[in-house]
């Protein structure tokens, strides 16, 4: 049990600025890129983020586990079966890290009853953090510091905003936002998209294609808290700790 989920989450924070610090030292220099086993990039930085995120949860929580994207391409695959548990994915964008486009993330969740209940996700390149840690308590804070509480916007008599990823489009993805009066497509890279429609500059983020649990539950967390919703395309919601960690294709949205 959690007794202050505030403080916790603030710690959570940090550990994420932290782990940007060491992301950006190694974006600022020549690095190499390697290939996992699915072909998908890895680079130092997401090995040294990862570390300094585990070694610091183990500090502040060691009696919950935690599913981390390196150290599961590694084979260190925790028990998961409490229900309770750390999601990390210490550099998500890692397309985006590597051409140099800003748009990469820190992600950290806690997932409770296998729902991501906080979460935070830190821009190292932008020096933004997004957080959350229970309903209503969402908040972004902006470069040079300032904390505003952020909401989901009621969609536009005008037409939606609909965010897609950079990277990973796909035609079912199209097809999908073709259904919907659309006045604004905008791309993003890594879980941004799911801050965007948390802070109300977007309302829907179809993604029909594959993605990994690590991906999305921090920005699930966020959105959630902000009044959103992450949906799989039946209208469940999207859960966690599934066998093999892959999510089926979901959407979120804002107040649509």
């Amino acid at each position: 049990m959690i007794e202050n989920r505030e403080a916790l989450c603030e710690q959570i924070t940090l550990t994420a600025i932290d782990a940007g610090k060491v992301i950006l030292e190694i974006y600022n220099q020549d690095f190499d890129v390697n290939s996992k086993g699915d072909d998908s990039p890895v680079t130092a930085a997401d090995v040294a983020a990862e570390k300094v995120i585990l070694d610091r949860l183990k500090e502040l929580t060691p009696d919950i586990p935690v599913l981390a994207e390196e150290s599961v391409d590694a084979g260190r695959i925790p028990d998961l079966s409490g229900g309770t548990f750390w999601l990390v994915d210490p550099l998500d964008g890692t397309k985006e890290f590597i051409h140099k486009r800003g748009e990469f993330t820190v992600n950290i969740a806690l997932v409770e009853n296998n729902r991501p209940t906080m979460g935070v996700i830190h821009v190292p390149a932008k020096d933004e953090t997004y957080f959350a840690y229970s309903k209503g308590q969402a908040y972004k804070v902006e470069q040079g510091g300032n904390k505003i509480r952020i909401s989901v916007r009621e969609a536009p008599e005008s037409g939606l905003t609909v965010v897609a990823s950079r990277s990973h489009r796909t035609p079912e993805t199209d097809d999908y936002i073709s259904k919907f009066d659309v006045a604004d497509l905008i791309s993003a890279g890594s879980s941004l998209k799911l801050c965007l429609v948390a802070e109300g500059k977007a309302d829907l983020y179809p993604r029909l294609g594959r993605t990994m649990e690590w991906d999305i539950g921090a920005g699930q967390a966020i959105l959630e808290a902000a009044g959103g919703r992450v949906e799989t395309l039946d209208g469940t919601p999207l859960g966690y700790g599934k066998d093999g960690h892959d999510n089926p294709y979901f959407v979120a949205k804002g107040n649509v």
